[in-house]
């Protein structure tokens, strides 16, 4: 058994050419570029065990050769993918358990399984190889063309592979940095088998949650912080792609601000366990970047929450008609600002500069190695906890700064207890993560309201809504009534979360 080390890229073709022809490449290569041809024939059975198990089985044909291999285990952090792999030559285009060297596979696939494999898709593309040395590490770069077909289906296939075959995992990171300076790229999360899968189930493209990790009490934080901010980087990634593309694109760009505001709060507990300068730098990036989102998302919501009900509630309201359109106007003006070329690359430049960072020597502090993860989230959550209510506290009036104020405690706490549930189970935290959610959400509405009134104030001064005075007080005095219901309800969550326990104490 080995274990695969690579970055994936998606590239477009025409880049992907240009890319060949660069200097970079013969200036680090080691050996001459070669170009073969590569069918694929995956299998499994037919309610796709194996890709549930996260396994992929494949008869490779390269030339006269045919490889079976099996991939499974490990994982993908930020396009980097780590995985298991056994290979073994057979002599023709069928599977074959038989031999000596895949005895372990058994214990792997039972024999119910492997007596019910079948071909399930195709990936036949061409690949242009070569070695490369980049800063000590040997590297292979592959360029991929070709396509991935199902008996129904078939989509293209044009991506950058960067295999590590001797060094550390960040020099592939440091290697991709280089190529974006030539081309631009998107890192790829998803294997051609996975989308080989993908296109075996229909899937289409659409925003994705903050998916469940893995921590263990025992564990010291470097090991958890890692995980945890990885997870918030996969998270912003999974929906880069939907949120640049056009269309319908406010739960993409909603998504990727959920993910940069939990990745600001994991920075910020790191920088209290053990500052640092690029994390110092990292903080000011992403706080930069959720302001850019941010100034779409209130777009987004002023429209969807106050423009359209008022425009459905009143249709023949010429007003609120031309109201609605100078909204959607502004908020594509800032979709336009996120979309351009410059600032696509910048994204891509960001999250492989977090890849390298992620794989450096911060981790290794003893400030972040000798604390258990267990001890750090009791002392954080506590800390949190008590700002949080007193923040509470003193809302003795529904003050605008007071009640933005406790919003921004009451995400730090929410932020930071969901990353440590799986330290005390889903259960014990079930109902505290629930009213504190609650509470979160109408602070929320009732900041949605105030960005409302100010996105009025600005819209009011417009020459198009100049004579339209009556529409804006309309306006206005929808949001007023929202806010009055608001605050009640604010009310009845603070004193169902008052009677919640803090469920990280005396569990651990």
């Amino acid at each position: 058994m080995a274990t695969e080390t690579e970055l994936k890229l998606r590239i477009a073709p025409g880049q992907l050419a240009k890319l060949k022809r660069h200097a970079l490449l013969k200036s680090h290569q080691l050996t001459r570029p070669v170009t073969r041809r590569l069918y694929n024939i995956y299998f499994d059975t037919p309610k796709l065990a194996l890709n549930q198990s996260g396994m992929a089985l494949r008869l490779r044909r390269s030339g006269k050769q045919w490889l079976q291999t099996l991939k499974g285990g490990g994982g993908v952090q930020g396009g980097l993918h780590q995985r298991n792999e056994w290979e073994v030559p057979v002599s023709g285009p069928a599977l074959d358990f038989s031999l000596p060297q895949v005895e372990e596979w058994r214990d792997i696939m039972p024999k119910h399984q492997r007596n019910h494999l079948q071909p399930v898709f195709v990936t036949d593309f061409s690949r242009n190889s070569r070695m490369l040395s980049w800063q000590g590490a040997e590297i292979e770069l592959c360029m991929d063309q070709g396509e991935v077909s199902t008996e129904k289906a078939r989509v293209p296939i044009c991506e950058l592979e960067l295999e590590l075959k001797s060094g550390a995992p960040q020099q592939l990171f440091e290697l991709a940095l280089a190529i974006l300076d030539i081309v631009p790229f998107e890192l790829e999360s998803i294997s051609k088998a996975e989308q080989g899968f993908r296109l075996l189930a229909g899937y289409s493209e659409q925003p994705v949650n903050a998916l469940p990790v893995v921590l263990h009490k025992h564990a010291d934080l470097s090991a958890a912080m890692q995980t945890l901010i990885w997870s918030c980087l996969q998270h912003f990634q999974g929906n880069l792609h939907g949120a640049l593309g056009s269309g319908n694109n406010d739960e993409y760009v909603h998504q990727m601000r959920v993910a940069l505001r939990r990745l600001r709060v994991l920075l910020r507990m790191a920088a209290s366990v053990c500052a640092d300068e690029q994390l110092a730098g990292f903080r000011k990036e992403v706080a930069a970047l959720g302001i850019i989102l941010g100034r779409i998302r209130e777009w987004d919501v002023f429209i969807a929450n106050t423009v359209q009900p008022m425009c459905a509630r009143m249709p023949d309201d010429g007003g609120l008609q031309l109201l609605l359109v100078i909204s959607q106007q502004q908020r594509d003006a800032h979709y336009n600002a996120l979309r351009n070329d410059a600032q696509a690359r910048t994204l891509q430049h960001l999250l492989l500069r977090f890849g390298i960072w992620l794989n450096g020597p911060y981790w290794q502090r003893h400030e972040l190695t000798g604390q258990r993860t267990s001890d750090f989230s009791v002392a954080c959550l506590t800390e949190l906890a008590r700002k949080f209510e007193q923040a509470g506290k003193q809302l003795e009036s529904f003050d605008a700064a007071k009640l933005h104020a406790m919003r921004i405690q009451a995400k730090k706490l929410r932020y930071s207890a969901e990353f440590f549930v799986p330290l005390y189970g889903k259960h014990k935290s079930r109902e505290y993560l629930r009213a504190l959610s609650e509470v979160q959400e109408v602070l929320g509405q009732i900041n949605d309201d105030v960005v409302a009134q100010r996105l009025l104030d600005g819209l009011s001064s417009t020459p198009e809504l100049a004579g339209l005075q009556q529409t804006i007080a309309l306006a206005r005095g929808w949001l007023a009534h929202d806010q009055s219901t608001r605050y009640s309800v604010l009310n009845d969550g603070l004193r169902l979360f008052d009677k919640q326990q803090r469920y990280w104490e005396g569990l651990l």
